[in-house]
C-alpha cells in the first residue's frame, strides 16, 4: 500500500516510512496536483477540510486527529492495516527511499567513530544516501509502536 501526505501531515509521513509504507510527502502541492496522486495508486492523507468536500476518490483519506500517535492508529483502522516488523526500518525517513544493507567499511565517512565500534549492521537511502543503524532510536521507535498498537487491539 502507497500513500501521499499533504503539508499537515508530516509527522504521520515519516512515521509510515518507519514502519516500511511507501510514503511520499509535499510540504507544497496544490490540490490538483495531490489529488491526481490517487491514480497513480496511492491512498491520499489530508487534514484540509476543504479538500476533503471536492474530493472524488475513493483514495482519499481525511485525518481527523492532530496527533500522530492518532493518526497512525486511524490510518490502520480505517484501512484494516497490520504492521509487520520485516518492513519496519526499510525506507528511509526523510525522503522515503529505500533502505539497503551496506558493509560498515562503505560507512567510514558518513558515521561517526563511536557508532562504526558500537554497531556492525548499516543500512543506507537508495535516493538521499543517509546512513542508518540500529542504536537506540530504533528500540525507542520500537516501543513507541508497541504502545501504539497494543492499545490499539485492547479498544
Amino acid at each position: 500500500m502507497k500513500f501521499a501526505a499533504d503539508r499537515m501531515l508530516g509527522k504521520l509521513a515519516r512515521w509510515l516510512r518507519l514502519l516500511g509504507y511507501d510514503t511520499i510527502y509535499f510540504n507544497e502541492i496544490c490540490n490538483d496536483q495531490f489529488l491526481a496522486l490517487a491514480k497513480e495508486g496511492r491512498i491520499l492523507l489530508s487534514r484540509n477540510t476543504r479538500l476533503k468536500d471536492k474530493v472524488e476518490t475513493e483514495r482519499f483519506l481525511f485525518i481527523e486527529s492532530d496527533d500522530f500517535r492518532a493518526q497512525l492508529q486511524e490510518v490502520f483502522g480505517k484501512l484494516a492495516l497490520t504492521p509487520d516488523p520485516e518492513k519496519f526500518f526499510t525506507r528511509c525517513i526523510l525522503c522515503n527511499g529505500a533502505l539497503e544493507p551496506v558493509e560498515a567499511s562503505n560507512v567510514i565517512e558518513n558515521v561517526p567513530d563511536y557508532v562504526l565500534t558500537a554497531h556492525s549492521k548499516f543500512s543506507r537511502c537508495n535516493r538521499c544516501r543517509k546512513v542508518y543503524w540500529p542504536g537506540t532510536h530504533v528500540t525507542r521507535s520500537l516501543d513507541e509502536i508497541e504502545r501504539l498498537f497494543a492499545t490499539r487491539k485492547s479498544t
